[in-house]
């Protein structure tokens, strides 16, 4: 009977673990197994990976140059960037996109190339790194991939003038990937 109870236990104890991935579950990402367009040029090392989880915003607009016609327009994002243990070592929010280190260096960045992701997910990306405010982490960082993302697309409900200027949050997490001149 106790070995049935403890068996049990850890089968839940398992099963519950199992539905929630964490930072320590994140992979190396080799950059022939990335497309191209997202892929780090060479003379670049890997400085730190993170697991960015959060939310983006987005709001109902008109689209540009066609009045008449409406869009979710993204606002920004806001994510905690952790380890691979899953300790928070970071922030990552917007506009303009900045990554944030808790030791409060930190960088924007400009976006080179998206490359699409699994359906439903936001696409994985490479931006070039501006040079860090601050010294610390950040400090040297020349690109950052944003891949193995999770949802963070666009609301599915629609958006037109009856909800012009309506925001919806959603959820999502990326893996983001720091670089370093070598």
């Amino acid at each position: 009977m106790l070995r049935l109870a403890l068996a049990s236990t850890a089968t839940v104890l398992l099963a519950g673990c199992a539905m929630y991935p964490k930072a320590s579950a994140m992979r190396s990402y080799d950059q022939a197994m990335l497309p191209a367009a997202v892929q780090v040029p060479a003379g670049h090392k890997v400085a730190m990976e993170t697991v960015g989880a959060g939310s983006i915003t987005y709001e109902c607009r008109a689209k540009a140059n066609m009045a008449s016609e409406y869009e979710w327009f993204f606002v920004g994002p806001d994510a905690r960037l952790m380890d691979r243990s899953g300790k928070q070592v970071g922030r990552y929010y917007g506009p303009p996109a900045t990554w944030e280190n808790m030791d409060g260096s930190k960088v924007t960045a400009t976006q080179v190339a998206v490359s699409p992701a699994a359906a439903g997910s936001i696409p994985m990306q490479l931006v070039k790194a501006n040079p860090a405010m601050g010294m610390g982490a950040m400090t040297g960082v020349t690109y950052i991939q944003r891949v193995a993302t999770q949802g963070g697309v666009a609301p599915a409900m629609a958006c037109g003038a009856t909800n012009l200027g309506a925001r919806q949050v959603v959820q999502y997490q990326a893996d983001y990937i720091f670089y370093k001149a070598m």
